[in-house]
């Protein structure tokens, strides 16, 4: 089953992305391949860097990315899945606080819990999951220790991720009591408060990256819960299927994996994973 339908209904009218080309060009002249990236996200990239560029149709476009470094970074900053909201998947992060993380914290005890972030973007689904755990630490009589590894393979988001610091737009999906605990406020700046920062490690790691399981700061994987959503199908079938298998090696036995409910699907069809929570896109790895 494809997610999507093919990605010329999606564009505007005329002609479409010459994408072999496009991808030939990139690999030769700039060393990096944009065959890993999905169709469609390619092509809509490409599409909004024509219409942003003052240019007359891709023949044009073609010699400026040949010529132009600069527009050649441009577009592999366009691809960057840079966007993310605080309790983004709604259904998932209910189900995780009302059912997967009572029973994780009293089976992990003073062992304590592991989660990774990866493809955090900006900081928001980190510092979401960090506020769950510290609310069901706070019921608990005996607090569990937390360790949150949150990756990203572009350091301007993790400067922005470690930073914590979000307009008021940014944090309308959060419950008022969130924002009281663990913000501090000035104005419409809204900053994380120190004590959640000190559970989070942010650090640079690519996921495509061959030869890594799992981000050099956990040391090891191991996970208890690895978050992964709305990423996977920015990629080709067989990028995604090598993002899932480096998830499943890094979640210990029994551990869980949320990703974006767009990409349920596409999990679904993981033979190491089953899904515990429909429609929300909730798996746990097999004993």
């Amino acid at each position: 089953m494809n997610v999507r339908p093919a990605f010329a209904n999606y564009l505007p009218a005329g002609p479409p992305p010459p994408l072999a080309q496009i991808i030939a060009l990139m690999r030769e002249s700039h060393a990096r391949d944009l065959a890993l990236s999905d169709e469609f996200s390619l092509a809509k990239s490409l599409q909004r860097r024509l219409d942003g560029g003052g240019l007359a149709g891709w023949p044009a476009y073609l010699d400026r990315l040949a010529q132009d470094s600069g527009e050649a970074k441009a577009l592999l900053a366009s691809l960057n899945i840079g966007y993310s909201e605080f309790f983004r998947e709604p259904l998932a992060f209910a189900w995780l606080e009302q059912v997967i993380l009572p029973g994780l914290m009293q089976q992990r005890g003073q062992a304590g819990l592991r989660v990774w972030s990866a493809g955090c973007a900006a900081g928001q689904e980190a510092w979401s999951i960090a506020i769950l755990l510290d609310e069901q630490n706070a019921e608990r009589g005996q607090p569990v220790p937390i360790r949150i590894f949150a990756t990203d393979r572009v350091e301007t988001l993790l400067t922005e991720a470690r930073e914590g610091v979000y307009d008021a737009a940014s944090v309308q999906q959060l419950r008022l009591k969130h924002l009281r605990r663990y913000f501090t406020v000035t104005g419409d700046v809204y900053r994380i408060s120190p004590a959640l920062k000190s559970c989070v490690d942010f650090s640079v790691f690519d996921l495509l990256a061959e030869g890594t399981t799992s981000p050099v700061a956990a040391i090891y994987g191991d996970f208890d819960l690895v978050f992964c959503c709305n990423l996977l199908f920015y990629y080709r079938p067989e990028v995604r299927q090598r993002i899932l298998d480096k998830i499943v090696r890094a979640l210990r036995p029994g551990g869980y994996c949320v990703t974006g409910a767009a990409e349920r699907e596409i999990v679904a069809r993981q033979t190491e994973l089953y899904a515990v929570a429909p429609p929300a896109a909730v798996f746990q790895k097999r004993r």
